[in-house]
């Protein structure tokens, strides 16, 4: 996937973000930063596109969410579906927790985060075998021993 440009007052969000982070996303951030967790790369605030992920892996395209009050309403319901769909549109995994699932149960959210990495697959970066040289056995071009006089020739 080609990488999107970021601007300068996404990069700028993210950053204060960075700074104000939430005592959830604190204890959170301890368990996923420095591949401390299954040795995934996170990243925290990362912008993406027209948003800012909490904390994404882009190695196993998954996004971890931790989610406040704010997030109860309709409007912002919404608002997180249609963040949702852009990401899975991406080949992004989006899980959500509430503050209070991390404050009152953090290794559990730990545990399912690492769980949902091993069920996602890094992408594969090798490429199909090409066979440069014909099977063994092969009649055809000159590329080996004559076979018993009849001008074929065997590959080695």
């Amino acid at each position: 996937m080609p990488h999107n440009e970021v601007g300068t007052i996404q990069r700028g969000r993210a950053k204060r973000l960075r700074g104000t982070i939430t005592r959830a996303e604190t204890l959170l951030w301890r368990h996923l930063k420095a591949h401390r967790l299954s040795a995934l790369g996170f990243r925290r605030q990362s912008p993406m596109g027209n948003y800012i992920a909490d904390f994404v892996a882009h190695h196993r395209k998954l996004i971890v969410e931790v989610d406040g009050e704010s997030h109860d309403f309709e409007e912002r319901i919404q608002h997180d579906a249609r963040r949702d769909e852009w990401f899975a549109s991406r080949g992004y995994r989006v899980l959500r927790f509430t503050n209070d699932d991390v404050m009152k149960n953090l290794e559990g959210v730990v545990l399912a985060i690492d769980q949902a990495a091993a069920l996602a697959a890094p992408p594969s970066l090798t490429l199909p075998r090409i066979r440069l040289r014909p099977k063994a056995g092969f009649v055809g071009q000159e590329r080996g021993g004559n076979m018993s006089g009849t001008g074929a020739h065997r590959c080695p």
